[in-house]
């Protein structure tokens, strides 16, 4: 009998272990660019020269916070109300850091990153941002930014377009279709472009 109680109550608590609840789901979608920006469907190319050049080389994985109403950047006296505040360290999203994946090595700011996983940080400016390409992972919020982990950090100018965007997007296109890939950032009115260069 013993033996019988002792193999329920294991029974019992090892399907409370994987009978896990579902999290609330994010109000801040997770989404992904690529380069090539049709890579994720390269199983339906019709020739394998077709797949072989949508092989991915670039992906950001990023949540898509959305304005509602708000203003995006708040002033670092915090005299305008906003999302996140100008001057300190963002995560360019929601929730979890945002993710830069190079399939290859790259240049960034005149500097070889190694192909890898890395997070993208922001310092944002009214008229320019300071992208900071990062070596910590995984990290939550706008709290884990190391600056001594920063293997690369580039100025790029931020423009304004007529065009608000109601939630961040990002993109990742090659305008003159060469070698260089622009990492494009759009939220609200602001619009800004991070060149990438393959090797």
């Amino acid at each position: 009998m013993k033996k019988i109680l002792l193999l329920l109550a294991i029974a019992l608590i090892s399907s409370n272990l994987y009978a896990q609840d579902f999290i609330d789901p994010d109000k801040s979608p997770m989404d992904a660019a690529f380069f090539p920006s049709q890579a994720a469907k390269r199983q339906f190319a019709k020739t394998e020269e077709q797949k072989m050049a949508l092989e991915p080389q670039i992906r950001v994985l990023y949540s898509r916070p959305s304005l509602n109403g708000r203003s995006i950047f708040r002033t670092t006296d915090n005299r305008e109300d906003g999302i996140t505040k100008l001057g300190e360290s963002w995560r360019v999203g929601a929730n979890e850091s945002t993710e830069l994946l190079l399939m290859k090595d790259v240049m960034i700011g005149g500097k070889l990153i190694k192909a890898g996983r890395y997070s993208i940080v922001i310092t944002p400016s009214e008229n320019e941002w300071t992208v900071h390409i990062n070596s910590e992972n995984d990290g939550w919020g706008n709290y884990s930014h190391k600056p001594e982990l920063d293997l690369v950090t580039v100025t790029i100018p931020v423009t304004k377009d007529s065009k608000s965007l109601e939630q961040l997007s990002i993109a990742l296109y090659s305008p003159k279709n060469d070698n260089t890939v622009h990492l494009k950032i759009g939220w609200g009115t602001y619009r800004a472009e991070l060149p990438i260069v393959l090797q």
